[in-house]
């Protein structure tokens, strides 16, 4: 007999119900009412924009996948838990743990349907939420294509990787976690209804249960021997620690995938083995529960023991020849996947150490030397060219190149946005801040290379109509604009939306334009009313009551400042906007400015990502593209991990009316073409569509470069041994005037011509170290020639006595007179601020510059370029600190002179003078004051190596400084008056060159 419980179960009053139904419908409607809000408001921007197919093809995408991944995980739980139910004994034996279970029962059986549908509702919503978020797995699992090339171990196509391979294992996953959570709900079932008993007489589970749990175990194995499968091919995406690289190594290749391929057979007989035994033979748990056992012992001796000790006894040992094709996979398809297959290594021997003459006439490098730095110098754009407070120019400026009166060079360009975080007290209500002060006002640019009035920017396009600096710059409109007005910019943030549009066409206009009035006063021309296409339309009540309820913000419904007539700019930051059109794309953390057409465009660089790219070196966008200008200027990439990169888009987004236009720039790239099936075919305005104006200013992409910069310095080795040893390999130095603070040196762009190269290019350049040294290694550059990215690397000899960018601007700025000079400059008032350090391979030796900058600690102060730092050779042995470029140059070849010449005494009165000693021709021997000064040169040489050796450089500035007396005391013991010295130059005897740490 079956004891039943006779307490009664505890009900909730009626009132209770009704407040948790009131309380969850409320609950729903909230959410339901922002989530449509959100959904409205987001269709009419991406009309506003004409991108719909984005904002439709998404969400159709996310819904089939909810429904499809939700709806199949609810009926495979869902039906399980029915199945359970159903093959329930009728007849069960007495026992305490029965009596126990019949409460659950009684609770359970009277609305069983409606509580396996709430289950399987949870679960399948969960599911659906979880399986929406993969639209992106999907979309290139159906429209993705191949790439051409095929791995080096299956001869799959890579394309099987990068579009098909993601969501296989998706779906696997899927599928594990459906068949485990139906074996859990199914086992729980059958417990209460008494199919499984853990206590009483017979047997412990009733033959349709057994047969029920049976299969679903089977149906888990036969899973797990299809993921086996699915292994061997994503085993050439993991990382191989014999070998530091990724990509299936030697003991993967001949071990560990015979052993996944003999572990899938074992799964599927294990499988059948189940369903056999436990229903169709033996009818119990034994033989199963044995099958399982030999599963596990099989993976753990298959496929751990036997790699281990194949890795340990035979490719330990010999690892570098072992590992050697498999390292060269990764080398080969690491270069294939990060575009570095086409870059271009020239020697540079690098092997004058004076400088040389022609650098004083040199027409291609020297003068297009850039002196202002864009980060340093916006603080002066702000202050020079700001004109009211609310306008700002951000933390760092941009570098671009115009032709300027029929010249060509790189400029510094800065935009007059509005920040809405200066605006006072009074300017910062709802009033000012979204219908007044709605947009910034015009570009500003100046030369690279020139400075004027103390080290001021000499500005060629700067504020209309602004007559301050007149003594300083050119105020004539060089660089032309028809429409300077910013409605879009970098410093927009949320929440910075503007409201246009003014009820009375004859009213006058609301906006503040710029201060155009006598005495900077605000005339009536101060004023404008925008007329551009962007914005969303708000003039019905409906719009009003929308965006109200989206900004939680009631004068959209009650200030007579939203009329019939009003737009609605918002999503004003171009790089998020360019986000928000194409979220497949990676976006490169500097968009810049660009005056085309007369009109402010911003250029922003669109990368197409993969993390599935068979052999290839994973890497983190974060970590490698992060170094000092990260946050400061430039954003923060997201941390995503990628084996595959391609500047594949360049996007633009008009400054006034927001209009957002992709452009294809690689044409070859199988993702992109994925992507733009995907959202109907013409998403992705063909290459061929550029216009040539804006190809002018295009640009090779930072982050891209940094990732290239930081890969070149290991897989510029593409011998297989040589890069298993690592001994050649380089590293990125440090900030050169910080380097302890651990950031990179950032990337600089130029306008210069390297070796090799037959005219001045607009790239971005980098410098490398040997690893754990700091003499040069290479110069690696980006560029654009005839519309295709070139990447060129030209490497210096292994024992380079060139010093690296830390090393030449410690020895630089240690040198003694230059150190005092520097010291001069720097007080309790003012400090010193060091700009870009440009390495500039000239006449087989390296030119550096580096320009010094002021800045007094006064309110409002601003960095003013006062002096330039140049060396040449191997950073130490010639350099000079002087007032400009030009002259700064010609010291550094007067030095050359001096030290290719060697002296001698001046002939008596009336006498002609001794000719030169023919080249080779020994010298007569020094006696007396001379050889005692002779020696005293000889030992503070030697004091000078030692100090360099030891790094120590404050010792180095003292053996300087002695060897400078002594090459005086010499002089003046011939005889001779003791020659000029350039400022900061150090002339040496002879054209000694002495050695200087890690070269």
């Amino acid at each position: 007999m079956v004891m039943r419980s006779s307490a009664p179960l505890p009900r909730m009053s009626r009132r209770g119900r009704v407040t948790i139904g009131v309380l969850v419908g409320v609950f729903v409607l909230f959410t339901l009412l922002g989530w449509g809000v959100q959904a409205w408001t987001d269709w009419l921007w991406f009309d506003e924009v004409d991108y719909k197919e984005v904002f439709t093809g998404v969400l159709a995408t996310r819904l089939l996948l909810f429904l499809a991944v939700g709806l199949g995980m609810a009926v495979v739980v869902g039906g399980n838990l029915w199945l359970a139910h159903r093959l329930r004994p009728r007849m069960r034996p007495q026992s305490p743990e029965q009596a126990t279970l019949e409460r659950y029962r009684m609770l359970l059986s009277p609305r069983l349907g409606t509580w396996i549908a709430l289950v399987a509702a949870v679960v399948g919503l969960f599911a659906g939420l979880s399986a929406q978020s993969r639209w992106n797995q999907w979309l290139l699992f159906r429209n993705g294509g191949d790439f051409g090339v095929k791995d080096p171990e299956f001869g799959v196509d890579v394309g099987f990787y990068v579009f098909d391979l993601p969501f296989w294992r998706y779906l696997l996953g899927v599928a594990f976690t459906a068949v485990v959570l139906a074996l859990i709900g199914a086992l729980a079932v059958h417990y209460i209804f008494g199919g499984v008993r853990l206590q009483g007489v017979g047997d412990r589970m009733s033959n349709a249960a057994r047969a029920h749990l049976s299969t679903l175990v089977a149906v888990f194995v036969l899973l797990k021997a299809i993921a086996y499968v699915l292994d061997r091919r994503a085993m050439l995406l993991e990382y191989n620690d014999g070998a530091n690289v990724y990509g299936a190594g030697y003991a993967d290749v001949n071990a560990l995938l015979p052993a996944k391929e003999i572990l899938a057979y074992i799964s599927v007989v294990v499988a059948i083995a189940i369903i056999v035994f436990s229903n169709a033979w033996m009818r119990n748990l034994v033989w199963p529960g044995i099958s399982l056992a030999l599963l596990g012992v099989s993976a753990v001796a298959i496929g751990g023991i036997y790699p281990w000790a194949v890795q340990t006894f035979e490719v330990k040992p010999s690892a570098r020849d072992k590992e050697a094709p498999y390292i060269q996979r990764s080398i080969d398809a690491t270069r294939a996947a990060f575009g570095l297959t086409g870059a271009e290594t020239t020697p540079y021997a690098a092997s004058n150490l004076t400088p040389p003459a022609t650098l004083a006439t040199d027409t291609a490098v020297v003068p297009n030397a850039r002196l202002l730095d864009p980060q340093l110098v916006s603080e002066t754009y702000t202050q020079l060219q700001q004109v009211r407070g609310f306008y700002d120019f951000g933390p760092k400026l941009d570098i671009d190149r115009y032709a300027v009166s029929g010249k060509t060079q790189d400029y510094v360009v800065g935009v007059r946005e509005i920040n809405y975080s200066e605006l006072t007290a009074q300017q910062s209500n709802w009033i000012n801040r979204h219908t007044v002060y709605t947009h910034g006002y015009g570009v500003v640019a100046a030369p690279a290379n020139q400075v004027v009035c103390g080290g001021q920017p000499f500005f060629v396009s700067g504020f209309l109509g602004e007559k301050s600096q007149e003594a300083c710059s050119s105020q004539t409109e060089q660089i032309p604009s028809s429409q300077p007005r910013i409605y879009y910019g970098e410093r927009m943030e949320d929440g910075d939306y503007a409201i246009v549009g003014k009820a009375d066409p004859d009213a006058n206009p609301a906006e503040f334009d710029r201060p155009v009035g006598e005495g900077g006063d605000n005339g009536p021309e101060s004023y404008y009313t925008y007329t551009g296409s962007g914005g969303v339309e708000i003039g019905s009540f409906t719009r009003r009551l929308l965006y109200a309820i989206k900004e939680q913000e009631s004068n959209f419904l009650l200030s007579e400042a939203v009329n019939e007539n009003s737009k609605l700019l918002y999503v004003r930051n171009p790089r998020e906007r360019v986000e928000k059109v194409a979220p497949f794309l990676t976006v490169d953390g500097d968009p810049y400015p660009a005056v085309v057409g007369g009109r402010v465009q911003w250029i922003i660089d669109g990368y197409t990502t993969a993390a599935t790219y068979p052999y290839a070196e994973r890497v983190n966008l974060q970590q490698e593209t992060t170094d000092e200008l990260t946050g400061r200027g430039t954003f923060q990439l997201a941390r995503e991990n990628v084996n595959y990169i391609r500047n594949s888009v360049k996007a633009t987004v008009d400054a006034y009316d927001g209009t957002v236009t992709l452009y294809e720039f690689d044409e070859s790239d199988p993702v992109l073409k994925a992507w733009n099936k995907a959202f109907g075919g013409d998403l992705v305005k063909p290459k061929s569509e550029i216009p040539a104006d804006l190809t002018a200013h295009f640009r090779y992409p930072a982050d891209l470069f940094k990732v290239q910069r930081n890969l070149l310095t290991r897989f510029h080795v593409t011998n297989p041994g040589d890069f298993y040893s690592g001994q050649d390999f380089w590293q990125v130095p440090n900030v050169p005037d910080a380097p302890d603070s651990g950031q990179k040196q950032p990337p600089y762009y130029l306008f210069t011509q390297f070796p090799g190269q037959e005219s001045p290019r607009f790239q971005l350049t980098a410098a490398v170290t040997p690893n754990g040294r700091q003499n040069l290694a290479a110069l690696i550059s980006g560029s654009y020639v005839d519309g295709q990215p070139r990447l060129e690397v030209l490497e210096l000899p292994d024992q380079t006595r060139i010093s690296g960018p830390v090393q030449v601007h410690q020895q630089m700025t240690n040198n003694a007179q230059i150190r005092q000079q520097l010291n001069l400059l720097s007080s309790n008032q003012a400090q010193v601020q060091y700009g870009n350090l440009l390495s500039l391979p000239f006449g087989n030796g390296m030119l550096y510059v580096e320009p010094v900058y002021v800045k007094s600690n006064q309110q409002d102060a601003y960095p003013l370029l006062q002096k330039v730092l140049l060396s040449y050779g191997d950073g130490g042995s010639y350099v000079v600190l002087a007032d400009n470029l030009t002259d700064g140059i010609k010291q550094l070849v007067e030095q050359g002179k001096r030290a290719g010449a060697t002296p001698t005494p001046p002939p008596p009165p009336g006498e002609t003078p001794p000719p030169s000693p023919s080249p080779g021709a020994t010298p007569p021997p020094l006696t007396g004051e001379l050889a005692e000064a002779a020696n005293r040169v000889q030992t503070a040489i030697t004091e000078v190596r030692a100090a360099q050796a030891s790094g120590d450089f404050e010792r180095y500035g003292r053996a300087l400084k002695a060897l400078d007396e002594a090459i005086t005391a010499f002089q003046q013991a011939q005889g001779t008056a003791a020659p000029t010295a350039a400022p900061g130059g150090t002339p040496t005897p002879s054209g000694s060159a002495s050695p200087r740490p890690g070269g």
